[in-house]
């Protein structure tokens, strides 16, 4: 066991002695360790590590200088990537306002195109409107009027009628142009017994107009401004409607109703289509046929002015002619609007007619009658056809040579329909004494009323404005 021991401490004393560490406090010498020298790389796997390295440093220097070379280019050609969408959306918005607004082709007045819009998407009301307010014009009718005063109306003495100048407003649409005129839509309502008309387009400016056509029953007319009277400057700030298709349309689905409200003014008003194929029944209605007098309704609100004006879909196509409102207390955002697909065909016809250009009171001819409306009550118990009936015949009239009798029943004048007396003196203010007019006539034949159709030559007269005189 001793040798153990002695063995053991000789050789931890060899060890002390070998690393340098000793006891300070028992007085022995020590010496400072030895530095250990770092062994160099050398063959393969030095090599190797050296390439690795230059590789990865390349790799790095590489990517810094395409990176930097990338963004000098397009800082020198100033693109960057919010740039480039904004640019991409503006193209888009501006693609589709300039497919909707471009003015359709009207084949010179022959044919109503039905003009879609180039975009399929939705605009908002902001770029509806901007879209259509070239192709929407204020109508201005002014007219003359007899109206009753106070002594009048009680048997007073000095209670004559007296004659009253009276102005009404409206809105029209532009539907194409011949090549003379620039041709607009409206409601026959807004353009009825006008001794005026006057169109006030986008610019402000305003030109006069005269009726192309006009149908009574579906309460449509086409009038004409003369393109050689209009500026340069205003042609290039207006524009042909795009028409859409108003069978398509689904309730709910959002509209723009545009016009001159209140007379203020093109205006712009939003909602929803109500309901379709509304039939309503009006006063002015005789025929028997109501499902040609269907409506679109809409919350959208039509006040007075707006009549003859546009109802748009949200791609800037107009699918109705603002045409009624129904006012009452009780009600509130109805609205309604003449389909376009029903009032195409017939303004299709309206806008093929001759200019009605209106002649001077002392020039004007008459027809040498005394006549009356049939009322519609009188058309449903008697059966008589609605529209102007001669009670009389001035003797040696015109009416007369032709041929006319006490009973006849007057329909049309030149192919425009007549229903009433006041709309026939209206018609009649467009001819000229000494000029052949064509009358359809219903007439009592065999017991029972036959077409036929009446020429005759106007004779002067300066009478033709008295009630039932015509």
């Amino acid at each position: 066991m001793s040798e153990y021991f002695n063995s053991f401490d000789s050789n931890m004393y060899h060890e002390n002695q070998n690393t340098g560490m000793g006891d300070e406090n028992n007085g022995l010498h020590t010496e400072a360790p030895k530095q250990t020298r770092k062994k160099k790389h050398t063959g393969r796997a030095g090599r190797t590590a050296k390439r690795i390295g230059a590789i990865t440093l390349s790799a790095v220097l590489f990517g810094g200088v395409a990176a930097g070379t990338f963004q000098g280019v397009n800082y020198l050609s100033g693109y960057t990537a919010v740039q480039t969408e904004s640019a991409s959306a503006g193209s888009a918005a501006e693609g589709s306002a300039a497919g909707t607004t471009q003015p359709s082709d009207s084949g010179n007045g022959q044919v109503l195109q039905t003009a879609s819009s180039a975009s399929s998407d939705s605009m908002s009301v902001a770029d509806v409107a901007e879209a259509v307010m070239p192709s929407i014009v204020s109508i201005t009718n002014r007219s003359v009027q007899e109206v009753q005063n106070y002594f009048s109306m009680f048997g007073y003495y000095g209670g004559q009628p007296q004659m009253q100048e009276t102005e009404s407003m409206g809105s029209g649409i532009i539907i194409g142009q011949n090549d003379t005129e620039l041709l607009i839509a409206t409601n026959n309502h807004v353009v009825e017994g006008a001794d005026s008309l006057t169109v006030s387009f986008i610019d402000n400016q305003a030109y006069e107009a005269n009726i192309k056509g006009t149908d009574s029953a579906n309460d449509l007319a086409v009038i004409a401004v003369p393109l050689s009277s209009i500026s340069a400057d205003t042609m290039s700030q207006i524009r042909t409607a795009a028409l859409g298709d108003s069978d398509s349309l689904r309730v709910g689905e959002q509209v723009v109703a545009i016009g001159n409200a209140l007379g203020y003014g093109q205006s712009v008003t939003t909602g929803i289509v109500s309901a379709t194929n509304r039939v309503l029944t009006t006063a002015a209605d005789n025929s028997a046929d109501s499902t040609t007098a269907s409506y679109i309704q809409t919350d959208a609100a039509i006040n007075p002015g707006n009549s003859g004006g546009a109802l748009v879909n949200m791609r800037g196509e107009v699918i109705g002619i603002n045409s009624a409102k129904l006012a009452s207390t009780e009600v509130e955002g109805m609205g309604y609007a003449i389909p376009i697909t029903r009032a195409s065909s017939i303004i299709n016809t309206l806008m093929n007619e001759s200019t009605l250009v209106r002649v001077d009171e002392a020039n004007r001819g008459s027809l040498g009658i005394t006549a009356t409306t049939v009322p519609s009550s009188v058309t449903e118990a008697y059966g008589i056809p609605t529209g102007v009936y001669v009670s009389d015949v001035t003797a040696g009239s015109a009416a007369e040579s032709a041929g006319l009798r006490r009973g006849d029943v007057i329909t049309a004048v030149d192919g425009r329909s007549v229903t009433d007396v006041s709309g026939l003196q209206d018609l009649l203010q467009y001819y000229s004494a000494g000029q052949t007019v064509t009358l359809t006539v219903q007439s009592i034949t065999s017991g029972s009323y036959a077409e036929k159709t009446v020429s005759l030559t106007l004779e002067g007269s300066s009478a033709s404005s008295n009630t039932g005189v015509a």
